[in-house]
C-alpha cells in the first residue's frame, strides 16, 4: 500500500513573517491529517523557521537542493549533513529549474541523491519533460531516460528510500496542468521503468505529480492510481489551499 503524501515547494519565496504567518496556518489546519502526509520545502535560510515552529506538529520539511559534496572548498553549496541539523527529512534532486537554469544533469542528479541517502535524507527526484519535447513525441523517452540514469548512478539503496516526482515542465507555474490522464500514462511509465530493476520497489515507490496543482484539480490527479500526492509550488504559499490540497490527498486514500 502507498499513501498519498504532499510536499509544498516555497521556491525562492518567503520572509520570517510571512513564513511565520504560514506556518501557524499549516499546523493549525493540519489536525486531522495522517502524521507525515504533508512537507514543507523551504529555502536554506527559513529551515531553523520550520524546524522551530514544526516540529512535534506531523508535518515534516526538508530543502530544495543539496551538494554532491559532503564538505569541502565549494563555496555557495550546501552539504546534506548541514540539512540533517535542521531537522530536514526530504531534499529535491534535479528540479526542472535547477536543469534548466544551472545545468545539471541527470547523471549530477543521481549523485545529489546518493549524498542525500548518504546522511539519511529522503531524495524527491524530479524528472519531467519540456513543452518542445512533448510536442514531438519526446515525453516517453526523455522520462526514462531521466529515470534510468538515475537508477544506474544511485543504484538499488538510493532507490528503496527514494520519492521520485514527475513534473512537465511546460505545467510549471504556467497555469496549465496535465489531464489527469496524461498524469496518469507517464506515472506508470515511471513505475514500468522502476520495474526493470527492481519490481518490488516499483510497487510502493511514491510518485508524485508537479505542475500547477490546485485545490480544484487535487482530487481528480490524486484518484489515478499511479498518482500518490503532490510537489505544489506556488499554491503552497497560501495556508488554505495547501491544507485543501493535503485533504485531498489523503481523502483519495492508500494506493
Amino acid at each position: 500500500m502507498r499513501s498519498k503524501f504532499v510536499a509544498g515547494n516555497w521556491k525562492m519565496n518567503g520572509s520570517l513573517a510571512a513564513n511565520a504567518a504560514l506556518l501557524e496556518a499549516l499546523v493549525s489546519g493540519s489536525h486531522g491529517l495522517p502524521a507525515g502526509a504533508m512537507a514543507v520545502l523551504a529555502p536554506f535560510p527559513y529551515l531553523a523557521q520550520c524546524e522551530a515552529r514544526l516540529s512535534g506538529s506531523g508535518i515534516r520539511w526538508g530543502a530544495q537542493d543539496l551538494s554532491e559534496h559532503a564538505s569541502g572548498a565549494f563555496t555557495g553549496e550546501v552539504a546534506g549533513s548541514m540539512l540533517r541539523e535542521f531537522g530536514c527529512s526530504f531534499v529535491l534532486v534535479g528540479h526542472s529549474e535547477r536543469r534548466a537554469m544551472h545545468g545539471e544533469s541527470s547523471e549530477l542528479v543521481g549523485r545529489k541523491a546518493v549524498a542525500a541517502h548518504a546522511v539519511g535524507l529522503t531524495p524527491v527526484v524530479c524528472v519531467g519533460e519540456s513543452l518542445a519535447e512533448r510536442e514531438a513525441g519526446l515525453t516517453e523517452s526523455v522520462v526514462s531516460s531521466q529515470i534510468q540514469v538515475f537508477l544506474d548512478v544511485a543504484g538499488p539503496a538510493v532507490l528503496a528510500a527514494a520519492v521520485i516526482a514527475y513534473e512537465p515542465v511546460w505545467a510549471i507555474g504556467t497555469g496549465k496542468t496535465a489531464s489527469p490522464e496524461q498524469a496518469q500514462e507517464v506515472h506508470a511509465l515511471v513505475r514500468r521503468v522502476v520495474a526493470a530493476v527492481d519490481a518490488g520497489r516499483a510497487s510502493t515507490i511514491q510518485i508524485l505529480y508537479g505542475g500547477s496543482v490546485k485545490g480544484s484539480n487535487a482530487a481528480s490527479l490524486f484518484a489515478m492510481p499511479d498518482v500518490d500526492g503532490g510537489l505544489v509550488g506556488g499554491a503552497s504559499l497560501n495556508g488554505s489551499e495547501f491544507l485543501d490540497i493535503c485533504r485531498a490527498a489523503v481523502a483519495c486514500g492508500p494506493t
